[in-house]
């Protein structure tokens, strides 16, 4: 695996279509609430990124057909934004990824629509964004190895008693949606590659309440295979020389 890291100033219009990321995925979370549709945070979306003068990177990429990813309860990620009103308690992930000057970044969190949250989904919801932080948290800098990223993530995952999702991954990402390496939420600190200052990599921590197992649909969605609840939280990061730095954020 040979990963060109990003020059001075592709890593700052990072930052900045991060931050402009960041300013969408907060106004869409505070949407989130029991009776509003799916699509209309999509249609939203779709407004936001066109203002913040944004590319909705999605939107057509292996067929999908809208300008983010809103999975809900039991889809884990890659849902279609439905039509369907949301019900209180449905744990919905909003998944944003947009490029800003040919260079692309990626986020995602999670939010319960309604304020009566059962203590399951709140644990669930809690440490998935528990592990995304212990991952980044992980990074050393220079030289830090993906095991070290995976086991940090997996090891917050699991003293929330929550199953790691195996099928899915992180990633790196920039002038692709999808670049190597891949980030798996499990794994052995000290194993896997080398990552090296400039590189920018997806953190996505993915966790359920049940199994591990994830069935993908024709449509590409992907679903719990033992229909329980998942979480999915996600920022783009910068490896620097000592640690790391979230450019997904405001």
């Amino acid at each position: 695996m040979t990963v060109k890291p990003k020059s001075v100033a592709e890593i700052e219009i990072m930052r900045e279509g991060g931050r402009r990321l960041a300013t969408i995925l907060d106004k869409l979370a505070a949407m989130v609430e029991p009776g509003l549709r799916p699509t209309d945070i999509s249609a939203v979306a779709r407004a936001e990124i066109k203002k913040a003068s944004l590319k909705p990177v999605v939107l057509g990429y292996e067929g999908f057909p809208d300008v983010m990813c809103i999975s809900v309860n039991e889809v884990i990620v890659h849902g279609i934004p439905q039509k369907k009103p949301l019900g209180r308690g449905d744990i919905v992930k909003l998944d944003l990824t947009v490029g800003y000057k040919s260079l692309i970044v990626d986020s995602a969190v999670s939010v319960i629509a309604g304020k009566a949250a059962s203590a399951e989904s709140k644990r669930l919801v809690d440490g998935t964004r528990a592990a995304l932080q212990a991952g980044i948290s992980a990074i050393s800098g220079d030289g830090t190895r993906v095991g070290d990223i995976s086991q940090a993530v997996q090891d917050e995952l699991k003293k929330y008693k929550l199953g790691v999702i195996r099928d899915l991954v992180g990633h790196g990402i920039g002038h692709h949606i999808h670049e190597d390496p891949n980030i798996p939420n499990y794994g052995l600190a000290g194993t896997g590659p080398l990552l090296s200052a400039g590189m920018t990599i997806a953190i996505e921590p993915m966790a359920s309440l049940g199994d591990w197992h994830v069935n993908i649909l024709k449509d590409g969605t992907a679903v719990m295979s033992d229909g329980s609840l998942g979480a999915h939280f996600e920022h783009t990061v910068l490896i620097t020389n000592d640690g790391a730095e979230i450019l997904t954020t405001t």
